[in-house]
């Protein structure tokens, strides 16, 4: 019994659960905006939304353990002149947000200490940025803080560049030319890459501080918006976009070579919505989110592919999706991811993607330590040239209750592959010819090959007949077993075929007797010829031909006798629908005189019709 192997994984059995309604964050206005972006970002503290308000741009905070119905009347962060179209918190000060607006600029706010949404005022007091940053000469649609250098922000706008601003001082250091629209970017892990996807189906991955693309390559190609995610500690990148017939794709690139992407692209279906990535470094596991449909799937990355594990369905579709940071998530549970959706533009709605294991103690397997609240390097050090991975922190110290413990950080800066180099003084040189038949291996060998095989093999049987036996004559007299399988096969032939063997036994007889003087001569020959160094190398030629010969003329034997048993067959087949037809004939002759005796005449002349009719019937059947 064959056995199905699976492939083994901690994450193989992760399943993705909802949250009731009740536990929501609900009576919201969700913007409406058309732009490409994913509407909410969060961290352990708060959960910031694209508002849908008027006279004006202008999003939500709210505080992620204040769930159920929001309040009519809420502080928003006001500021903008139009529309916000993206927002991101800060990866060291959960406090700290930036926004980016349809009026070209880019705030910084800070949330007031003790921020809530349940106030006694008639009109809660709405929130001022703490910095503006101008630069940018269209609208903004994206801004990514740096998740390794502190207060390193980049902006994409529509006037095709992206802006790397240092908040602290306030102005941009940085710029990034793209010859289009920017529809998507992600940092690297150590933050010294930056990789954008535009809308000139282009793919570059950009050494930011050099302020010029290190790899630019054709990306998807399909027209619509395509998105890119680093992921994390490696030297990969993973892409979502569309193909030409607007089938959703996804694609894993290395980023340090040019070219296509490794594996090509794969296909996932054909919504037109858009699949927005994102990459859990813990787990290892890419999630895809749709935009216009509920579900979630998520891949484990291993050598080099994303092996499918699950997904996760709903029947209420989302607009916008943000994860929660490792640091956040309910350890006490096995929950190794959380996520939040936007559904119908009017709730938030929490998923929980949980290990189904038991929960008694912590589990080390599932959780590895991960990013904390403290850089790797500050802003000034960064645009110095200076890049360091962010320490980590233990999860298990989070599990107990206590401060968040430092680890060792085991990140190692990507470096390109080196060639090996054999030393001459180890004897693996001197074994380097043994494994050399197994590389040669080839495609299976053809019929041709075959044959010339088998020739080969006869040549050889007959020299070591010629070299074994001194007697010549009586060696050449026993090869005549191609005239014995014509004899067996024109017997056998003339039982089966009958009549038509008869027919062909005049050519039988010649067909058979053709490779019989064939040899008489090379025997003869070889007898006769005087032992010189000539004689041997002459021998084996026309005893390989006359093989040769014989089995050339034993398959037309077998196919002539295939052509007879067909033909055979088809007058057999003729035969019998020339009866089918007199038997229908006859049949319809009955029924029709049936009809006629039961209009006119007695019933004894009836019965005597029918019967002398049955059996002219039976005559014609058997």
């Amino acid at each position: 019994m064959a056995g199905r192997f699976v492939r083994a994984s901690k994450y193989r059995h992760v399943y993705g659960q909802g949250t009731k309604k009740e536990q929501c964050y609900d009576n919201l206005r969700i913007s409406k905006n058309a732009w490409d972006t994913n509407l909410i970002k969060a961290n352990p503290e708060y959960l910031s939304v694209n508002w849908e308000a008027s006279g004006g741009g202008a999003f939500a905070v709210i505080p992620i353990n204040e769930r159920g119905r929001v309040p009519e009347q809420i502080p928003l962060f006001r500021g903008h002149t139009a529309a916000v179209l993206d927002t991101d918190w800060s990866p060291f000060n959960d406090s700290l947000i930036a926004s980016a607006s349809d009026d070209g600029k880019v705030f910084i706010w800070k949330v007031p200490e003790g921020f809530t949404l349940h106030t006694d005022a008639e009109e809660p007091a709405d929130v001022s940025p703490v910095l503006k940053l101008g630069g940018h000469l269209r609208k903004v649609g994206h801004v990514l803080f740096n998740p390794a250098a502190d207060s390193v922000l980049a902006s994409a706008s529509g006037d095709y560049t992206v802006k790397l601003w240092d908040v602290e001082a306030g102005q941009a250091k940085l710029n990034l030319k793209h010859k289009d629209i920017v529809q998507s970017l992600s940092w690297s892990h150590d933050g010294s890459q930056l990789v954008t996807t535009s809308r000139d189906k282009k793919l570059r991955v950009w050494d930011v501080r050099q302020e010029a693309p290190a790899i630019e390559v054709q990306g998807h190609p399909g027209a619509k918006n395509s998105r890119a995610v680093w992921l994390g500690e490696h030297d990969r990148i993973a892409t979502t976009g569309f193909s030409r017939m607007s089938d959703r794709q996804l694609a894993l690139w290395d980023s340090r070579k040019p070219g296509e992407p490794i594996g090509g692209f794969m296909i996932l279906d054909s919504i037109s919505g858009v699949c927005m990535p994102f990459w859990d470094d813990g787990t290892q596991c890419l999630y895809l989110a749709g935009k216009g449909d509920g579900n979630i799937r998520y891949y484990e990355y291993e050598n080099d592919k994303f092996e499918y594990l699950s997904e996760y369905k709903s029947g209420d579709p989302q607009r916008g999706v943000a994860f929660l940071p490792k640091r956040g998530i309910n350890l006490h549970e096995n929950e190794v991811l959380r996520c939040f959706k936007t559904i119908n533009d009017s709730y938030v709605q929490p998923v929980s993607f949980i290990v189904p294991r038991r929960a008694e103690m912590f589990q080390s397997d599932i959780y590895p330590p991960t990013t904390g609240l403290k850089p790797g390097v500050t802003g000034t050090e960064w645009f110095g040239g200076k890049t360091a991975p962010p320490p980590k922190i233990s999860l298990e110290s989070v599990y107990e209750g206590e401060a968040p413990k430092e680890v060792p950080a085991e990140y190692k800066a990507p470096k390109p592959p080196t060639p090996t180099v054999t030393e001459p003084p180890k004897p693996a040189p001197a074994a380097a010819p043994a494994p050399q038949p197994v590389a040669a291996r080839g495609p299976a060998p053809t019929m041709s090959d075959n044959k010339a095989s088998l020739a080969s093999q006869a040549d050889k049987f007959v020299e070591k007949d010629e070299e074994s036996s001194e007697d010549e004559t009586s060696s050449f007299e026993e090869v005549p077993k191609p005239v014995e399988r014509h004899t067996a096969t024109t017997a056998r032939q003339e039982e089966k075929t009958r009549g038509h063997a008869m027919k062909k036994e005049p050519e039988q007889p010649k067909a058979a007797s053709q490779p019989t003087p064939a040899p008489a001569p090379a025997r003869t020959t070889s007898s006769e010829a005087t032992p010189t160094t000539s004689a041997p190398a002459s021998t084996p030629a026309p005893t390989a031909s006359g093989a040769a010969a014989g089995l050339k003329d034993y398959l037309a034997d077998i196919k002539s006798t295939l052509l007879e048993q067909k033909e055979t067959l088809q007058h057999q087949n003729q035969v019998m629908s020339d009866q089918s037809d007199q038997i229908a004939l006859l049949m319809r002759e009955v029924s029709q005189l049936k009809v006629k005796l039961g209009q006119q005449g007695s019933d004894r002349e009836k019965d005597e019709r029918i019967r002398e009719l049955e059996l002219e019937l039976e005559e014609a059947r058997s």
